[in-house]
């Protein structure tokens, strides 16, 4: 029998798993997106480091290598989001998620089309909001996340359950998971299904660059902070361009004087470009368990095995 056969995130989305890759800046384009689908997960273009005819070029890609559901992560704090927005809609994107914004601003807007809407959430409150606005199902990210972060900081194995109990549509949990036995422990908290970024950075199908992939493979405990928290809080690997801002911050320095440090293109130069120093480095705490680089089918394949193994183990302790 099939283990996932009657979750609400797997009847949701119509697909097998009930695992969704994270559309991270700089890593998920069309590539890593289709091949977690066609792997029985979701896979999410992430529109965050996109131009509008960019996004729609890997739509596009991606409705060509794969006949499974996909869907398209956009944060709603770009000034591209209209137009990212009407791409997302002439080209009948099945679904949508929405993160560091207000939900209520498009949810309709995407529903009216047909388009099922996911809303990322760092908060219960935050939540409450998201179902109010028309979400079909929510992402309660805790700040172990890589990228952008909630200012609560929030752990994942504290806010999951807070979510749970605070509104009544699905909840997939994100946030330091890459493993079969978080996937587990988030379902026991509970999780409907969960979203898994980091991970996924180091397979082959993501957009990242390669020293980006290998100094997630390096990582030691400790080597991510949670940073710029007077701008938007974001998840770091500490290097040259961390410890800039950390001092700046340290100091007392103004959002003006962050936001000049952290200028244009900072994303963009460490993520996709490579500039291990200079670059800011999105990745999560989880990077510390990431030991090699694996096809994204793979990872997926991994995660349900491993859930699946875990499972049976606890059922059969309890005998």
């Amino acid at each position: 029998m099939e283990l996932f056969i009657n979750n609400p995130i797997t009847r949701l989305f119509g697909i097998q798993h009930p695992i969704v890759q994270g559309g991270m800046v700089w890593a998920s384009g069309w590539r890593l997106a289709s091949a977690v689908s066609n792997a029985g997960g979701l896979g999410l273009i992430g529109a965050g480091s996109m131009y509008p005819e960019v996004l729609q070029h890997h739509i596009r890609q991606c409705k060509q290598a794969t006949q499974h559901p996909y869907g398209v992560n956009i944060p709603l704090m770009y000034p591209d989001v209209p137009a990212l927005m009407q791409i997302i809609i002439e080209e009948k994107v099945p679904i949508v998620f929405t993160s560091a914004g207000n939900p209520a601003l498009y949810t309709q807007q995407l529903k009216e089309k047909g388009i099922i809407v996911v809303h990322v959430v760092s908060s219960s409150q935050f939540a409450k909001k998201a179902a109010a606005a028309g979400c079909d199902a929510v992402v309660a990210e805790g700040f172990e996340a890589g990228g952008h972060n909630g200012r609560e900081e929030t752990t994942t194995m504290v806010l999951v359950p807070l979510v749970r109990a605070a509104v009544d549509i699905p909840v997939i949990a994100a946030g330091g998971i890459a493993t079969g036995k978080q996937m587990l422990a988030a379902f026991a908290l509970g999780a409907d299904g969960v979203q898994v970024g980091s991970r996924f950075v180091c397979s082959p199908e993501a957009s990242s660059h390669q020293a980006f992939k290998d100094a997630i493979l390096a990582a030691p405990e400790g080597a991510t902070l949670l940073s710029l928290k007077k701008l938007a809080p974001v998840r770091l690997l500490k290097n040259e361009f961390f410890w800039q801002v950390q001092e700046a911050e340290g100091r007392g320095a103004s959002k003006e004087e962050l936001q000049q440090l952290l200028g244009r293109g900072r994303a963009k130069k460490g993520m996709f470009e490579g500039n291990l120093q200079e670059g800011e480095l999105e990745i999560g705490q989880v990077s510390s368990l990431i030991q090699d680089i694996r096809p994204a089918g793979e990872i997926v394949q991994d995660l349900v095995t491993e859930f699946k193994m875990a499972r049976e183990e606890l059922l059969s302790s309890d005998k």
